[in-house]
């Protein structure tokens, strides 16, 4: 028994001493659980805290969120108060069917009003344009009359027909067709050139004013015994006291032809002057389709040359041919009547004027009839 009991008793003993760093291994790996656990709590604790500042960070935005929401609903607020404001003023329902039927009212009185403006407009209008057709074909028949103007004349009777033709009522056929009549006759006329016949005797004057008449020259006879005194050569004294008194007296006993005075600076002055007169005569009758005037303008102008100047002279020979070569030249013409196209066109005006007459005594009565 005691040997069964004592090696019980000695293995605790015995086994002590390998034991004993058993505890040792246990404590490391606490402190390595504890650090670890340290660790993770840490760890923990920071996430914490970043979740915390997401968490405020998100608390502010939505603040700011809700703050502009806010804004947003009081500037609706204020919106919603302003048309309130705006509808409280508007009128009601019985007051805005009362203004709808003043507007179509107004409407139709304004359409109404603006096609009888429109009647009336387009109706003067054509009275207008009539009446400057009569007024056209009358300045038409002084052009002709008073100047001869053909060209003129012919453009005025061709704007009285385009009004008509434009008017386009058949009755103004007859007066049409004596307004084609007159155009066809001034068509048919030669055209004169009044404007050149102007300026060829302006420039004709121009050389009149050049003419010098030719003095005559005292000279002896082949046979006279006199001495030379007009060509003398100052030799003596009688010599030279006869050639100044030639000056103003000269005897000729042998003259053939007629013997005219000498002119002086004056005299010469009012001859020139009066053909100066004559040929702006002439252009006168030139522009004014003067014929009897132009003609004798220019004969009194050829009979002053000849009756003042010298007729040998290059210069008056070529003025006198000018004279008779313009005398040649007819500036007028014989002119159409416009008269009954006159008469024709007012004939269709007073037709006229009576049928509106007419009408507008008739309408009155059909808008009083029930």
């Amino acid at each position: 028994m005691s040997e069964a009991v004592t090696p019980q008793e000695t293995s605790p003993t015995s086994s002590s001493p390998a034991a004993a760093p058993a505890p040792r291994k246990g404590g490391t790996g606490i402190a390595l659980l504890a650090l670890l656990v340290g660790a993770a709590g840490l760890a923990a604790g920071g996430w914490g805290v970043w979740q915390v500042q997401q968490l405020k960070g998100a608390e502010q935005q939505r603040a700011a969120q809700l703050e502009d929401a806010r804004a947003q609903a009081q500037g609706v607020q204020n919106a919603n108060a302003d048309l309130n404001k705006r509808l409280d003023t508007l009128p009601n329902a019985d007051e805005l069917e009362a203004r709808r039927r003043l507007v179509v009212e107004l409407q139709g009185d304004q359409q109404q009003l603006a096609k009888q403006v429109k009647q009336v407009l387009g109706q003067s209008r054509q009275q207008w344009r009539l009446a400057e057709s009569e007024h056209l074909l009358r300045l038409a028949a002084l052009r002709l009359s008073a100047l001869q103007d053909i060209d003129s004349a012919t453009e005025l009777v061709q704007g009285a027909d385009d009004i008509l033709r434009v008017n386009n009522d058949p009755g103004a056929f007859a007066a049409r067709a004596q307004l084609a009549k007159s155009l066809e006759a001034l068509r048919a006329l030669p055209r004169p050139d009044r404007t050149g016949l102007f300026l060829q005797l302006g420039a004709l004057r121009d050389q009149a004013a050049q003419l010098q008449p030719l003095n005559p020259a005292f000279k002896p006879s082949e046979g006279g015994t006199g001495p030379s005194t007009a060509w003398g050569d100052g030799s003596s004294t009688w010599d030279q006291w006869w050639e100044r008194i030639s000056r103003y007296v000269r005897i000729d006993f042998n003259a053939g032809q007629d013997i005219r005075p000498l002119l002086s600076g004056q005299q010469l002055d009012r001859v020139r002057l009066a053909l100066s007169l004559a040929l702006e005569q002439a252009q006168w009758a030139a522009l004014n389709g003067k014929q009897d005037v132009y003609e004798q303008a220019l004969k009194q102008a050829k009979q002053i040359v000849a009756d003042f100047f010298n007729a040998d002279l290059a210069d008056s020979r070529a003025l006198v041919a000018r004279l008779d070569e313009l005398g040649g030249q007819a500036v007028t013409v014989q002119t159409p009547d416009l008269g009954p196209a006159l008469s024709s066109l007012q004939a269709y005006l007073s037709r006229r004027e009576s049928a509106v007459q007419q009408q507008e005594a008739v309408a009155p009565d059909a808008g009083t009839q029930p």
